[in-house]
């Protein structure tokens, strides 16, 4: 791996419980992020042979796929909820929500359980890749080439080795309003 750029076992970077996260970072800003002396660290993950990244202190549970209970009139990319421990989880199909139509959910996908803010959200995946660490200030910002609303929800780029991952900021991942193709017909 290239300077700066480590990866971490789990079990050297998370606590056991969290009961609450105050202070997730939601990387809005990387002319921001670069003024923090301390390294950030995410969970990167695969769609198709895309890779993305979560904050690690967001990231509550990572579990393989199984079944869902789908609800009506959602848009596509929610695929339905997901009863954990008695809380009650939507799942968000990050493939749908990208405009890059619906997984075929098999065992071998996985779903990372997420916190934003008081909520919990599940976000299916390909698969999960490691966990990264690096510094502020290697985020690059997100190219604005035309008007697209598709790259609202990523917040920064990080390179790490060959591969570019896109950061995801889960606040607008969950708030961006879904587009008129997204919506399930109510037929």
């Amino acid at each position: 791996m290239s300077s700066g750029i480590r990866a971490m076992t789990p079990s050297a970077t998370r606590p056991e419980t969290v009961t609450e996260a105050p202070n997730i970072p939601v990387w809005q800003d990387p002319a921001a992020m670069r003024a923090g002396p301390a390294p950030s660290q995410i969970i990167s993950f695969a769609i198709d042979d895309d890779q993305y990244g979560v904050d690690i202190m967001a990231v509550r549970e990572i579990k393989g796929w199984s079944e869902i209970t789908h609800l009506p009139r959602q848009p596509r990319s929610v695929r339905g909820v997901l009863n954990l421990r008695g809380a009650i989880v939507p799942i968000i199909d990050l493939r749908c929500r990208f405009g890059q139509g619906l997984t075929e959910a098999t065992p071998l996908h996985v779903v990372i359980i997420v916190q934003v803010g008081s909520r919990q959200v599940g976000l299916l995946a390909d698969r999960v890749l490691d966990i990264v660490s690096f510094e502020a200030a290697e985020i690059q910002p997100v190219p604005r080439i035309a008007q697209a609303s598709r790259i609202d929800f990523l917040s920064g780029l990080v390179t790490v080795e060959d591969a570019m991952i896109a950061l995801i900021d889960l606040r607008n991942l969950l708030t961006m309003p879904v587009g008129d193709a997204e919506l399930v017909s109510a037929n």
